[in-house]
């Protein structure tokens, strides 16, 4: 089936949401949270300059470390996964230094804004959404480029479902004087990202998406490479987002300002379920949901948005005729099911192009089964030729030995 392969039908109107119905969150971001993590936020609120406190936050610090697979700080910063990310651009690099910057998707643009923001030379390589850096792409750009102070790369591309091979990319840059600076936000605790063996100088990250809390947590992981260049000049125009004033009470395991409280109790929770179950066992079971996605998709004849598919999160083109708005809202409001569309940017518009359903963190084989049911279902109600019960068929054979 070809993108003609539907016939524009007018939307039926379906009614208000019943209350029922079971609400399953497969956006990739906010993702779902686990009713033990909830109980943990309804506790009492603590003091946050307390041994109380304390003891929580070097607890989750060093749960972080091994979500993370560092044995370097990971801090904990107070906002979302742009405002840690933000807080490491300014703070690595002097005003004025050049940068090199990639930019394949909605968020390797953004970061792009912020340099742009704070008047930072940048050497940008602009890649067409749905694919990737290669390690000799970002080697040329250094040999070229030799003062370059920073490379950032995103290794999993929320916008485009797009993951990169961050391995062979911290292989070249660690042998230069650039410090690599990986957007994670999508990847840590999702897809396997190695930061000390792969020899990764910063990894940024957001607790909303695979580390299954709301958002209002942002961490950024420091190697020794990191933090030797903190010492070597102070961030410009930057009070709050001086990481530099996150590390020092680090190490005593505390922070420089009021924090979420609730958030840091709660991570430490979610956290310890992530460890209990094995991150390998994590990343299998997100990359096998992946994987029956990504076949259900294909056998319906969708286009998948990606060349190099992440296992954080998968996105299919709309057949044609297929209008996005309405199509989310009824699966919303009828089956409970809440995914994503697409975005906009310098390289590409796809909003109202395309849809994108999250594996990450609390989903499970139950939660994505319904959700491709229940878009076959939509599909074949617009006209699209597609057999019944395929998603079923060919989404099922990836998920047997996965908790329902």
């Amino acid at each position: 089936m070809g993108h003609n392969a539907c016939q524009l039908l007018q939307p039926q109107y379906y009614g208000f949401m019943k209350q029922h119905t079971k609400q399953r969150l497969l956006t990739p971001g906010p993702s779902p949270v686990p009713s033990e993590v909830l109980q943990e936020m309804a506790q009492p609120i603590i003091h946050h300059r307390t041994k109380q406190f304390r003891a929580i936050f070097g607890e989750l610090s060093r749960l972080l470390q091994k979500i993370f697979c560092t044995d370097g700080p990971v801090l904990s910063i107070t906002g979302s996964g742009t405002t840690a990310f933000e807080a490491t651009q300014v703070s690595l690099a002097e005003p004025g230094t050049k940068v090199i910057t990639v930019a394949n998707g909605k968020f390797g643009e953004r970061w792009q804004d912020i340099y742009d923001q704070y008047q930072f030379e940048q050497v940008r390589i602009e890649l067409p959404w749905g694919q990737v850096p290669s390690a000799t792409q970002i080697q040329t750009t250094l040999e070229e480029h030799p003062d370059a102070s920073v490379v950032t790369v995103v290794h999993s591309e929320t916008s485009t479902a797009t993951a990169c091979d961050i391995q062979a990319i911290a292989e070249v840059v660690r042998h230069t004087d650039a410090l690599l600076v990986v957007d994670g936000i999508t990847s840590v605790g999702a897809i396997p990202i190695d930061m000390d063996d792969w020899g990764i100088d910063v990894v940024v990250s957001g607790s909303q998406k695979a580390l299954m809390l709301p958002p209002g947590l942002g961490y950024v992981a420091l190697g020794p490479r990191a933090v030797e260049r903190l010492s070597q000049f102070k961030p410009v125009h930057t009070y709050n987002l001086d990481i530099r004033r996150w590390l020092t009470p680090w190490y005593a395991q505390d922070v420089p300002f009021t924090p979420p409280v609730s958030l840091i109790r709660s991570q430490r929770v979610a956290l310890e379920m992530i460890q209990h179950a094995g991150l390998r066992n994590t990343h299998q079971k997100t990359a096998q949901l992946a994987a029956a996605t990504r076949a259900a998709l294909t056998a319906w004849g969708l286009k998948l948005v990606s060349k190099s598919p992440s296992d954080s999160v998968s996105g299919a083109f709309y057949p044609q005729g297929i209008e996005d708005r309405p199509f989310r809202s009824i699966l919303r409001d009828v089956h409970g099911i809440h995914i994503a569309g697409g975005q906009d940017g310098r390289m590409a518009e796809w909003s109202g192009e395309i849809f994108r359903l999250s594996h990450m963190g609390y989903v499970n084989a139950d939660d994505t089964l319904v959700a491709l049911n229940a878009i076959e279902k939509e599909l074949i109600e617009r006209g699209c030729a597609i057999e019944k019960g395929s998603a079923q068929a060919v989404a099922g054979k990836h998920l047997n030995n996965l908790d329902r």
